[in-house]
């Protein structure tokens, strides 16, 4: 049986770039997007994910590496 994905069962139509809590939660250690496989995200909502993980990081509220 496959996990659902998060934003459905959360009920989040809109991935906001702004919303950095939910984005880090889809961040491993190092500051790089997880895949599908490990966050078991659809497909619809990893591209919205990554779109809004990559405008977060160019407004300055998530970092591009993390040591």
């Amino acid at each position: 049986m496959s996990k659902q994905c998060f934003f459905k069962q959360h009920n989040i139509q809109h991935i906001d770039y702004k919303d950095t809590d939910i984005l880090k939660r889809f961040l491993n250690p190092h500051a790089r997007i997880l895949s599908r496989k490990r966050t078991s995200v659809s497909s619809t909502n990893q591209r919205k994910l990554a779109e809004a993980v990559k405008r977060a990081r160019f407004m300055g509220l998530l970092p591009y590496i993390a040591r």
